[in-house]
């Protein structure tokens, strides 16, 4: 099953950029999310199928922190903080915060609106090497990339309106465009890499799968009952309510 999975992926990155001359001038007008951009939105709309819909609710810390490069801050109780968008370098920054901290860490706790996947996925692995436990605090926002860090704690714990999201992975900010072959290539090989690590973390096929199906521009934003589904959630009750 896990083979034909990782075919299925396979194909449809293959599908999805056969027509990437076509799709790119139509999207042209569609700016991905690039958290650390003044003007893209912090929480971009839900994916819907026609008016763009509205996130479940505004985070409780303001887009001014959320936007500016991850900081790292220990809290009683051996809790890393890590507040703001993942910016390239990000990784070094927090394996030398790990280093230093040492044994004082057990948990981190996550408040970010993502951006790069590669510090992303080397954070994720940090965490589950160092057999770390991983947190979004009520009202917290753990979207785009955030949910790959979130998948290395050995155990998850999504609290009450939690903010998770994910979409599909884009070139931000890039200068140089890609060829179509180029884009095809890269994109089947991060598909792969990021299925691969989800897989390796216990999350189930079903969280990366609503990913690919999300415009970089939208977010699918996860009910608990999916967190919980996709074993992206491990702690007793943090299937948590959300506010109507």
């Amino acid at each position: 099953m896990r083979g034909a999975f990782f075919g299925l992926l396979a194909a449809a990155g293959t599908f999805l950029f056969v027509d990437l001359r076509e799709m790119s001038l139509a999207n042209a007008a569609r700016p991905g999310h690039d958290p650390m951009a003044t003007d893209a939105p912090v929480l971009p709309p839900a994916l819907t199928e026609g008016v763009p819909g509205a996130p479940p609710m505004e985070p409780e810390t303001s887009r001014e922190i959320l936007r500016r490069p991850i900081r790292f801050e220990l809290l009683p109780g051996g809790m890393l903080k890590a507040e703001g968008s993942i910016d390239p370098g990000a990784a070094d920054r927090f394996a030398e915060e790990i280093a230093a901290r040492g044994e004082y860490v057990k948990a981190v706790t996550l408040n970010s609106p993502g951006g790069s996947v590669e510090d992303a996925l080397t954070m994720s692995k940090l965490i589950r090497e160092k057999g770390l436990n991983t947190k979004v605090a009520t009202k917290a926002l753990c979207a785009s990339s955030c949910p790959l860090v979130f998948a290395g704690g050995v155990a998850r714990e999504a609290e009450e309106n939690a903010i998770l999201g994910v979409h599909q992975v884009f070139n931000a900010g890039e200068v140089r465009r890609p060829s179509p072959e180029q884009a095809m290539s890269g994109a089947q090989s991060t598909t792969a890499r990021i299925a691969r690590h989800l897989d390796e973390m216990g999350i189930g096929n079903g969280l990366w799968i609503h990913a690919l199906e999300t415009p970089p521009d939208r977010l699918y934003y996860l009910t608990p009952e999916e967190m919980a589904a996709f074993k992206l959630i491990t702690t007793p009750g943090a299937t948590a309510k959300r506010a109507d």
